[in-house]
């Protein structure tokens, strides 16, 4: 059989298989694993499949993972997103939607110092949530606000998209994650504008403001905020001046948040068992998704596909930028039905071969990609930031959190649109960076 279309068929098997509920790295590495038996050989395929495993779980670079999550677990124990919450509440409950800004200003905050989206929007959910409840702020404002303030998680670095996303196409992650810093600040201040439009729109969403805080309690308030800014220079600074690895620099990060919660008293047994069992799930979980997807693509390389697609979209008589719109349409799509991770494990074999073909630099392709990532988590019927915010809240209707979450989406977009448009704003940093 023609490789070609061993390979479509081998893609419709590997669709059916989630489908039917196989683990997404599961049924990516047998299908791989047998395309490649079909196309080559059995002798072929098993060191394929042995040394992809190992090489993934035992490459150095990859441990990055787990220490931006250890990151965010010292931070959340060491009481640090309370401070962060508490400061920006101060300087902004003035502003219409002034707690809902402060809730965004906080989660962007957190995000410099943890790699995960869902535990961003977990941490601000029982934090944020009653506050703005107690001051009569609508459920779907609320609820919307923090759900898109987690995604900030995904896009400000330490970004485990960005690593993701890097590991899957080779690129340079201490790259990708400098050019996330202007791209997410973009967008917090995007969502903040938004927040200030629906209440401008509709004053009943946010009827009470807290008393105003005086400037010398504004001042008073910036000590909440001086750990995190402190910690964010040194790891992002190490990387950009080309210090550290973005794998030391999260130790150093790790470290750095350790003894800040030991400083404070905030750690105990029971805090730090339970941050590092969540680095290593989602660590493993990670892992197997990126050796799964790399014995796939492998096979899809032997079937010829990705290459005879790129060659195929680079010879049409359109645009780079329709294609690029494209590709986006579908990564709004599947958004809405599977989460961030798995898309791109699923998507960039086929698809990071049409985009050099077109040109784009992988590095604006990669910001692009996870800002379309963070779509879907918080779009329904997936949106995990949706579900998230649905279990720690506990008293508003999935369908509230839903509806407030979705004005959250244009912002991205524009973000997206920005960005095709002034590339700049996220390649200038790693243009510029020492340690390149």
């Amino acid at each position: 059989m023609d490789p070609i279309y061993i390979g479509i068929l081998g893609t419709i098997i590997a669709f059916l298989l989630l489908f039917l509920g196989m683990p997404i790295s599961l049924a990516l590495m047998l299908v791989g694993f047998v395309g490649i038996w079909h196309i080559s050989s059995l002798g072929a395929a098993l060191p394929v499949a042995a040394r992809t495993i190992y090489d993934v779980t035992s490459t150095y670079s990859y441990m990055v993972i787990p220490l931006f999550l250890l990151m965010g677990a010292f931070a959340t124990s060491s009481g640090l997103i309370e401070n962060l919450y508490s400061s920006f509440e101060k300087w902004l409950r003035r502003f219409p939607g002034g707690l809902g800004a402060a809730t965004i200003a906080a989660c962007a905050g957190f995000s410099a110092v943890s790699g995960s989206s869902v535990a961003t929007a977990a941490a601000m959910g029982s934090i944020a949530y009653p506050e703005m409840k107690k001051f009569n702020y609508s459920p779907r404002l609320a609820t919307g606000t923090i759900a898109a303030g987690g995604t900030l998680g995904f896009l400000i670095p330490p970004s485990i998209g960005f690593v993701v996303y890097g590991m899957l196409v080779e690129q340079s992650i201490g790259r990708l994650l400098i050019a996330g810093i202007f791209p997410g600040l973009a967008l917090a201040a995007t969502f903040v504008a938004i927040i200030v439009f629906q209440v401008k729109l509709n004053p009943s969403i946010a009827p009470s403001s807290p008393e105003p805080t005086s400037f010398k309690e504004k001042i008073g308030a910036l000590k909440g905020v001086w750990e995190i800014l402190i910690v964010f220079a040194i790891v992002m600074g190490g990387i950009y001046m080309g210090w550290f690895s973005p794998t030391e620099a999260g130790a150093t990060g790790a470290a750095l948040l350790f003894f800040v919660a030991l400083i404070k008293r905030k750690l105990n047994y029971k805090g730090l068992f339970k941050g590092m069992q969540e680095a290593i799930r989602v660590s493993v979980m990670v892992l197997f998704l990126v050796a799964g997807a790399t014995v796939f693509s492998y096979f899809l390389a032997l079937s010829t596909i990705p290459a005879q697609l790129a060659s195929w979209v680079v010879g049409l008589d359109v645009s780079p930028y329709v294609v690029l719109a494209i590709i986006l349409l579908v990564y709004f799509f599947l958004g809405c039905f599977i989460d961030a991770v798995s898309m791109m494990v699923l998507t960039l074999p086929v698809i990071f071969p049409m985009i050099l073909g077109l040109g784009f630099d992988p590095i604006f392709f990669g910001v692009v990609c996870v800002l379309m990532m963070q779509v879907g988590l918080i779009t329904p019927p997936m949106g995990l930031n949706l579900y998230t915010i649905y279990g720690t809240t506990k008293d508003v209707a999935l369908e509230d959190i839903f509806m407030g979450a979705l004005p959250f989406v244009a912002p991205i977009f524009i973000i997206v649109i920005l960005i095709t448009i002034f590339p700049q704003i996220a390649l200038y940093l790693p243009e510029t960076m020492l340690g390149r």
